[in-house]
């Protein structure tokens, strides 16, 4: 038995007859009441969700600002920290560096008045 192979001519009809359902259904729906509520409502539910995620990067925009205003801030701080202690450190040297001077002084004021008792004993 030989099957029944449609023609052109046939095929082009169910084509367009698809078509023509599909779009009969899109028209229907169209016309529905309640699929334009829903409509409306995927709508509005899209629209809030738009304004949640505005919302949501706009927060996440100042908390990395505020992160940023906060590591320089604390940058500043340590910079700040290590110059006192750089400026402490200097200031230690300069007095170790005085008090060494002085000692040197007196060292050498003890000893001039050894060799000058010396002197005078002879």
């Amino acid at each position: 038995m030989k099957k029944h192979e449609p023609g052109f001519a046939e095929r082009q009809n169910a084509s367009s007859n698809a078509k023509q359902t599909l779009l009969d259904k899109a028209r229907a729906r169209a016309a529905d009441p309640a699929a334009a509520q829903q409509q409306a409502a995927r709508r509005k539910a899209a629209a809030e969700r738009t304004a949640r995620t505005t919302e949501r990067r706009a927060a996440q925009r100042a908390e990395k600002a505020r992160k940023a205003e906060e590591r320089a801030q604390q940058e500043a701080e340590a910079r700040a920290a290590a110059e006192a202690e750089q400026e402490r450190k200097a200031a230690e040297a300069a007095a170790a560096e005085t008090a060494r001077i002085e000692l040197e002084a007196a060292q050498k004021a003890k000893r001039d008045e050894r060799y000058a008792a010396r002197k005078a004993r002879r």
